[in-house]
């Protein structure tokens, strides 16, 4: 019995974490939506179901959004001029 109960709680926490990773985040918001209209925490689940801000919305808490930084130079090359006589 107790093996029944041990392998049904693993395999309820290995679709959660399909669910969590594979799901379009759409249905992830409808998700976390449904559940918190049933009493769950909803910023506990938007947690879970990482359905928090992200690219797109502007709040810029990553640094993808700013402009790529040019390379800066090697310091260790140095340019070796050759003159022409």
């Amino acid at each position: 019995m107790w093996q029944e109960i041990v392998v049904g709680i693993i395999v309820v926490l290995a679709a959660l974490h399909a669910c969590t990773k594979y799901l379009p985040s759409a249905w992830r918001r409808q998700i976390v939506y449904l559940l918190s209209r049933r009493g769950f925490n909803q910023d506990r689940l938007a947690k879970i179901f990482k359905t928090q801000s992200s690219c797109g919305d502007g709040c810029d808490t990553c640094g993808s959004c700013e402009p790529e930084a040019p390379p800066e130079p090697d310091s260790r090359r140095r340019v070796i001029k050759i003159h022409k006589q």
